[in-house]
């Protein structure tokens, strides 16, 4: 599959989740202290994720 989510650590040493599709980010989450927390956004964002409003602000 090409898409996928990977954690890894920043340079400050936090946990960041990212989106990929084969080998681009993306998107990504901001940085936590653990390890849990970047599994936890992964999971909020497969859960809320397919429901979410698209906006177009394109013409603001």
């Amino acid at each position: 599959m090409a898409h996928r989510f990977e954690i890894r650590k920043n340079k400050a040493g936090e946990f960041v989740a990212y989106f990929c599709h084969n080998s681009e980010s993306i998107f990504w989450t901001e940085g936590y202290s653990s390890k849990a927390s970047a599994k936890n956004a992964i999971e909020s964002i497969l859960k809320n994720g397919p429901g979410a409003e698209v906006v177009d602000k394109s013409d603001a």
